[in-house]
């Protein structure tokens, strides 16, 4: 037996219930412990990674915003790929559908806001759903008085045709990541978007918007 390992257990073990001096130790579980030890003994990687210019000066915001800049020129290569041969145009032509298929009939500002594009691109993409007939604008099932898109059967099969190759597309983006690495990469990208969403949504005027987001960001 490991004896040495045993009471380093132990040792854990008293400190958990050093902890807890207050909830009775009789009531306490095995995974109680476990999320103690998440929170008290989770090794975090704490060496800071080498990155091109950092000699130099380069600061950590600047290598963020080129990486995020370049992944998303490798996600519309890989996509374009996957698109290649097919009728549709973009990538954006099937996201625009897929949102459709996954959240229901919404109206065009709705779909143009969840794919983060300005208005004039978005209708423009729109558009050119409606006239390949894979989405049709029709009264709003809840409200008569809106107009709600909608994906067509047509554009359904159309979809269904070429996800194989776009969730190959989407498997090649997260590249060799474990699944523990992608939950971590989605929590932090959540939180980030979600900072990033809120300035979205106020529609602020672009020679406003620089100073708008740099003030939320010494705000927090």
């Amino acid at each position: 037996m490991n004896y040495q390992l045993l009471k380093e257990v132990l040792e854990l073990m008293e400190a958990f219930e050093a902890d807890h001096p207050a909830s009775g130790h009789a009531h306490l579980t095995i995974i109680d412990f476990k999320n103690w030890m998440v929170r008290n003994h989770n090794p975090v990687d704490d060496e800071v990674p080498d990155w091109e210019g950092k000699e130099k000066g380069r600061g950590l915001d600047s290598v963020i915003s080129t990486f995020i800049l370049h992944m998303n020129r490798y996600a519309k290569s890989y996509s374009k790929s996957a698109i290649l041969g097919s009728e549709f145009s973009s990538q954006e032509d099937f996201i625009y559908l897929i949102n459709l298929k996954a959240f229901g009939e919404m109206s065009k500002t709705e779909l143009i806001r969840k794919n983060v594009h300005d208005k004039p691109a978005g209708i423009q993409i729109i558009n050119r759903l409606i006239a390949q007939g894979w989405v049709e604008q029709t009264d709003s099932s809840t409200d008569r008085r809106k107009k709600v898109l909608k994906i067509t059967e047509e554009g359904l099969q159309t979809l269904e045709s070429q996800m194989g190759k776009i969730r190959k597309a989407s498997t090649i983006v997260s590249g060799d990541l474990s699944t523990k690495e992608k939950l971590q990469l989605i929590k932090l990208l959540t939180r980030l978007n979600d900072f990033h969403h809120q300035i979205y949504t106020q529609n602020v005027d672009t020679s406003k918007l620089l100073d708008t987001a740099y003030q939320k960001i010494n705000s927090n």
